[in-house]
């Protein structure tokens, strides 16, 4: 419980009808979840405007109403707050609530497209090795300290983020590591929160269905670094050819990895197997469990980090050579009697997906198939279908594509809109399977010894969305259950 007026601060207020003085026993922004001395949030979100339920929140007990405009008629013994952005209220006032809880431990963001999950783990779990109890916000889950709790967003509401802040604050965190993706930037769920620093991994084409432009998508991750304080790091990806206009308005202080040219933190890539990497990293050699380059960009962006908050470049060096990356993540299981290798990944993107399966061309031999299983999601950006049915074909010798999390579209639109894209070549290579059981399944029944299957799009996901339902479905359990049924 808190006064009205204490969960106003740093609040921009256009006008103010009534008590103040008020208690407010929680914040919500969802009128279903009202009850008896809430303050109702009225957030204009992209499908829905929530000042649409302002009397629905009185109706269930709400004592305050934050909007941005104020109802026709205002009811006796409700105070009305009309602010200039309820989104940035939402932050601001959620910070207040729970005590300003990201200023009582190191928090760090991680943003760009590919590469938030691993980075915000690894740190996640180094810093846990360096003997710090820490805190994660993650796509996969979030974790405050060993408890591990189910994550439904990527970076959750403002009162979300908050209350999950306070409650790693209470259990002792120190350290709290968090993704930081481009629609809660731009819906200012991280409003209010105070950042120890800010990491850029890099930036491809995504997401364009909400953005519209890669431009606007550019300026929304870049205005994360543009709101870091002077006391704060940004570590940006110089490789990428976004990395230095990221920090180029920040008041932070700015760093940058590389694997190509001279930076602050500079990784070379000495060995790039199945065992794993090894790198030289400023001027030691150092062997790592993760695979690919694309990790060893990941790997360099968590080291500079620690090197940022002060931690002894060898024992985080020494602690990294041990990790193992996000479930999903270039996660892989051998069979046992034919050494087929099947590779589950969240490669969702054509840019992602062309780096994964780049890094299978270099780790093989020569003689394996690459057998790519992948769909595109639905109710998401269209432009990307084409591109991905192209990329998979390109860079493997069999494709099959499949349904990935169809939501509202039939998947089989979303298939033909893949293989429009297909060239010639292209063609010859593919099949399609919109059952994506059935899909794996084929895949496993074309694979011969110690060829390499990949299965991308869901990675750590644990259902398939169709229609508002999530079923059941873990590409991982289905992979390990077909290498059984084929006894390969």
């Amino acid at each position: 419980m808190a006064l009205l007026q204490d969960i106003l601060y740093k609040v921009s207020l256009r006008s103010v009808q009534g008590n103040m003085q008020v208690n407010v026993n929680d914040l919500q922004i969802d009128s279903r979840k009202i009850s008896e001395g809430s303050a109702f949030i009225a957030i204009k979100g992209v499908h829905v405007d929530g000042h649409q339920y302002i009397e629905t929140a009185i109706e269930k007990g709400a004592t305050a109403i934050i909007c941005e405009q104020f109802p026709l008629n205002l009811k006796e013994g409700i105070t009305y707050v009309q602010v200039e952005n309820s989104g940035v209220a939402a932050g601001n006032m959620s910070h207040n609530f729970y005590g300003q809880p990201s200023e009582k431990l190191v928090l760090v963001g991680v943003t760009g497209t590919n590469g938030k999950t691993t980075i915000a783990t690894l740190l996640y779990k180094l810093f846990t090795a360096l003997g710090y109890k820490t805190g994660l916000l993650s796509t996969v889950q979030n974790q405050i300290g060993g408890e591990v709790l189910p994550s439904t967003h990527t970076t959750p509401d403002a009162i979300s983020v908050n209350a999950l802040l306070k409650r790693m604050v209470d259990a002792g965190c120190t350290h709290a590591f968090m993704e930081v993706s481009s629609h809660a930037i731009d819906q200012h769920r991280i409003s209010g929160l105070e950042f120890a620093g800010g990491i850029f991994s890099n930036i491809t084409h995504d997401h364009l269905d909400y953005h519209k432009t890669f431009a606007e998508y550019l300026r929304v991750k870049k205005s994360f670094f543009d709101g870091l304080p002077t006391n704060a790091f940004a570590v940006s990806n110089q490789d990428d050819k976004n990395g230095a206009v990221m920090l180029q308005n920040t008041n932070a202080q700015k760093y940058f990895y590389s694997l190509r040219t001279l930076a602050d933190f500079k990784g070379k890539i000495l060995e790039n197997g199945l065992l794993g990497l090894v790198m030289i990293i400023d001027e030691q050699e150092v062997h790592f469990r993760l695979i690919g380059e694309f990790n060893a960009y990941n790997l360099l962006a968590v080291y500079g980090a620690a090197i940022c908050l002060h931690e002894d470049k060898h024992e985080v060096l020494r602690c990294l050579s041990v990790l193992t990356g996000a479930e999903g993540r270039f996660d892989y299981i051998v069979s046992p009697k034919e050494r087929i290798i099947g590779i589950v990944d969240y490669a969702h993107t054509p840019d992602a997906l062309v780096n994964v399966l780049t890094t299978i061309q270099k780790l093989r031999k020569g003689h394996e198939q690459i057998i790519t299983v992948v769909g595109c999601g639905g109710d998401r950006d269209t432009a990307k279908r084409p591109v991905m049915g192209q990329e998979a074909c390109d860079y493997s010798d069999k494709v099959i594509f499949t349904s990935d999390n169809p939501r509202s579209e039939d998947p089989n639109e979303i298939i033909k809109q893949m293989e429009a894209g297909l060239n010639t070549a292209a063609k010859r290579k593919f099949i399609s399977i919109v059952d994506r059981k059935e899909a794996i399944k084929t895949a496993l029944s074309l694979a011969k010894p110690e060829d390499i299957i990949l299965i991308a799009g869901k990675g750590h996901e644990k259902y398939q969305e169709i229609n508002g339902v999530k079923h059941h479905f873990d590409d991982k359990e289905v992979l390990q259950e077909m290498f059984e049924l084929f006894g390969k």
